[in-house]
């Protein structure tokens, strides 16, 4: 379906990317009720269409920050000397330009930190103090959505700021143990 952004540009929108094709069985079995199924595509959706912007403007925040996220990514990259060098120094001031670019597009604040840790802090008031999961007992697919927003930071001061400054680590540790235990 063609229809309009909040820029005013024609995107192409999937109308049910978010909804899982599921015998009315096994709906059952995975959600227990419609308000669950629900609850997941929400969330699902902020992760796409919010978390994940606020990434790059947090990662490549700083030129110091850029450069030590293009260092990581060159160290764990299979680079050669010259190659890890250009990619290291241009990519880092690339992103570092692009980032302010983005953080203007999405209407970040000018502390784009604060807009990362308010996310994080309503993604753990939604999953709740009473389950451990926004799946409950498991994480379901809005889990591992924001999971898998969060997990490109690992190593990168974003992240480690993030897990100082919010209430998002103890279900961050859980979803990594769940993960590192499901069945192969």
């Amino acid at each position: 379906m063609k229809a309009m952004n909040d820029q005013g540009k024609e995107v192409t929108e999937f109308c049910n990317k978010y909804w899982l094709m599921l015998d009315e069985k096994e709906a059952q079995r995975m959600y227990g009720g419609k308000e669950a199924r629900t609850e997941e595509m929400k969330w699902r959706q902020w992760a796409d269409d919010w978390l994940v912007h606020l990434i790059s403007p947090n990662v490549y925040r700083t030129p110091g920050e850029a450069l030590a996220s293009f260092d990581y990514i060159v160290r764990e990259g299979k680079f050669g000397a010259m190659e890890g060098a250009m990619a290291k120094y241009l990519g880092a001031a690339a992103m570092y330009l692009i980032s302010k670019r983005l953080k203007s597009r999405h209407h970040l604040r000018d502390d784009v930190r604060e807009d990362l840790y308010e996310a994080a802090n309503k993604w753990v008031a939604a999953v709740g103090k009473d389950r451990p999961f926004m799946g409950g007992q498991e994480p379901n697919l809005a889990d591992l959505a924001v999971y898998g927003v969060l997990r490109v930071m690992e190593g990168l001061e974003a992240f480690d700021d993030l897990m100082q400054h919010t209430r998002i680590q103890p279900w961050y540790l859980r979803v990594e143990k769940a993960i590192a235990e499901a069945p192969q």
